[in-house]
């Protein structure tokens, strides 16, 4: 059985990407370690703060591949010789988190503080634009119009270059009128 997509409308030309996309983000929404938040900062700053307790910053590591943000990191093991846990419930276990970013979305700093990572973007201010977009005019022999059109004439069997002649003017000059006299 195929799947069906929203990006298999004709009308929607060029969103394989976003399809890929959208795809990616639903197979890496399962993990909810470590904890974070988006704070939106204003109209084109955005802030990601993940809960890193115990990890030092030797231990984390912020990358930007392909437009996505990724945090790693990865405890070292710090037991001192000879201590056993009897419980553990601070979690140090080694951890991927990914965000995508939109197109032109950039990461401006990362900082550690009190057990929380912050990830400082910015996102540019979009421009309105206009684009304006000439028409062109081509010319066609009645031959590619008959195909064209289908007036029931067959295409040309001959595919020899045809030279393109100026057309021609023939100017009349109306007969000139009588004026009568009454």
């Amino acid at each position: 059985m195929s799947r069906m997509s929203p990006f298999n409308s004709p009308l929607l030309l060029g969103f394989d990407q976003l399809e890929r996309v959208l795809e990616r983000v639903a197979k890496n929404g399962g993990d909810g370690y470590p904890p974070y938040n988006i704070l939106q900062l204003g109209t084109d700053r955005l802030r990601i703060t993940l809960a890193v307790a115990g990890f030092a910053e030797a231990e984390l590591m912020v990358t930007v591949e392909n437009r996505q943000l990724l945090i790693r990191g990865a405890k070292a093991e710090d037991v001192e010789d000879g201590a056993v846990y009897l419980y553990r419930g601070i979690a140090g276990r080694q951890f991927q988190r990914t965000f995508l970013l939109a197109e032109g979305i950039e990461v401006t700093g990362a900082s550690l503080e009190n057990g929380l990572l912050h990830i400082d973007l910015a996102r540019p201010v979009e421009q309105d634009t206009v684009r304006r977009i000439s028409i062109t005019t081509k010319r066609s022999t009645k031959d590619e119009g008959s195909r064209l059109f289908g007036d029931g004439r067959s295409a040309p069997q001959a595919a020899e270059p045809v030279a393109e002649q100026s057309p021609t003017r023939r100017v009349v000059s109306a007969p000139a009128r009588e004026r009568s006299t009454t």
